[in-house]
């Protein structure tokens, strides 16, 4: 009697870190956007120097501004069905501050991080 070696299910992340996301800051103003990485396109993007935004925003470069971008971020790429992305940052980003209010925000949204 022969047994056959298990089924295993293809692995997720392999097709799953197709998207990445990228996060800019200045003094003044945040912004990030998700990059599809085998044609480098931009699959979304949010800023809070988009005048629809900076209305609603009170300051437009602190900490609660970044988190506001995430969270539209994170359902801009639900709206485009993407349901997971992985981070990069930058060698002096630490997941602290802006960086970590943009990344928690994303997954209140709902969006998956690898």
């Amino acid at each position: 009697m022969v047994i056959p070696p298990p089924v295993r299910p293809p692995r997720i992340t392999k097709f799953l870190k197709l998207y990445v996301l990228k996060m800019h800051f200045t003094n003044k103003y945040v912004s990030a956007q998700v990059i599809h990485a085998p044609t480098a396109t931009v699959a979304s993007s949010a800023s809070s120097q988009e005048k629809a935004l900076r209305s609603s925003m009170g300051s437009t470069g602190d900490v609660a501004a970044a988190a506001k971008i995430g969270k539209i971020l994170g359902e801009r790429l639900l709206l485009k069905k993407v349901p997971a992305i992985s981070v990069f940052l930058m060698r002096e980003q630490k997941y602290h501050g802006k960086v970590k209010a943009v990344i928690d925000s994303l997954r209140e949204a709902g969006v998956k991080l690898l």
